[in-house]
């Protein structure tokens, strides 16, 4: 299984495991992963996005403690078979907070409102 883009903005005021655990959570309920799909060891996914190990093992915690993930010793972290399904609105969530985050980097762009939703009107596609 090839886990897609993880990203930590350390210029977001959540705190890293946060904003791990939403993607993570944004991945399984998009069906990006899949029940029975591993992530990544511990030790892997801290390397990859220079995050202590502690904060990526507090992520999974907390993920296995809301139902997402199982994790067994030497069989690893796997998304839960039967994920609990995400909140009527949950896309909406999702989206409310990938729309704030993008405006926070606008912001830190120099850009005003018009200029962020101008970059949004031309990156969205004619035919979606």
């Amino acid at each position: 299984m090839s886990t897609p883009t993880l990203r930590v903005d350390t210029q977001d005021p959540t705190p890293p495991y946060e904003q791990l655990r939403r993607q993570l959570s944004d991945l399984m309920h998009t069906g990006a992963l899949k029940p029975g799909d591993r992530l990544p060891p511990l030790r892997q996914l801290a390397g990859d996005l220079g995050l202590a190990v502690g904060t990526v093992a507090r992520t999974y915690r907390e993920l296995e403690a809301a139902g997402l993930v199982r994790s067994r010793r030497g069989g690893g972290t796997r998304v839960a078979d039967q994920a609990p399904a995400p909140p009527a609105d949950g896309h909406r969530q999702a989206l409310d907070r990938h729309a704030a985050a993008y405006l926070r980097q606008a912001r830190l762009l120099g850009a005003d409102q018009e200029t962020a939703l101008d970059a949004v009107r031309r990156a969205w596609p004619a035919d979606a």
